[in-house]
């Protein structure tokens, strides 16, 4: 099975990329093939709704980065996203591959995966409501099924390595991904 972490913050090293990076680790340990990629290592035009990807081979028809990231999303079995909370939703980045996923509803080749969703934020859990709730929404909207969540409280670059418990959760969340 393919597990793909896409880090949607700034950050190498930071919160995000050190709680991805534990539930690959544990899908890892569990046999699993693992990739981590950072988004903003990416060119990511944002969508401009011209609606070329319902026609002919639901592909979008921008040049950029995706066209990395489209068959990495393809061969995955489960799509872990993380991101940190910025003003109570996803970075710009990540909203950006959010948006250009819309070949998928037309294909419906998402159908059927999963997805994990990894959101470290100063405030906590609570406050990661409303980014959740766009989330579980574009999963269905999509068809991808929620696997799981990490919902750290953590916001000092690299804080949560001192969050054992924390790690820990996010660790054996990715063992479980059979």
């Amino acid at each position: 099975m393919k597990v793909l972490g896409l880090v949607g913050s700034p950050r190498k090293g930071g919160n995000t990329d050190l709680l991805v990076s534990a539930v690959l680790y544990g899908a890892g340990s569990s046999g699993n093939e693992i990739e981590k990629l950072f988004l903003y290592d990416f060119d990511i035009s944002p969508c401009v709704d011209c609606r070329g990807c319902k026609k002919r081979d639901h592909k979008c028809v921008f040049k950029d980065g995706m066209k990395l990231l489209y068959p990495k999303l393809d061969e995955a079995d489960v799509i872990i996203l993380g991101t940190p909370l910025y003003w109570y939703g996803p970075t710009a980045k990540m909203k950006l591959l959010i948006d250009r996923l819309r070949p998928y509803t037309a294909s419906g080749k998402l159908k059927g995966k999963r997805a994990v969703l990894v959101v470290p934020s100063e405030e906590g859990a609570e406050a990661c409501k409303h980014l959740v709730g766009m989330f579980d929404s574009s999963f269905n909207y999509l068809g991808l099924e929620l696997a799981g969540k990490i919902l750290a409280t953590a916001s000092e670059k690299g804080e949560v390595k001192d969050q054992p418990k924390t790690l820990d959760e996010a660790f054996q969340l990715g063992k479980q991904l059979k």
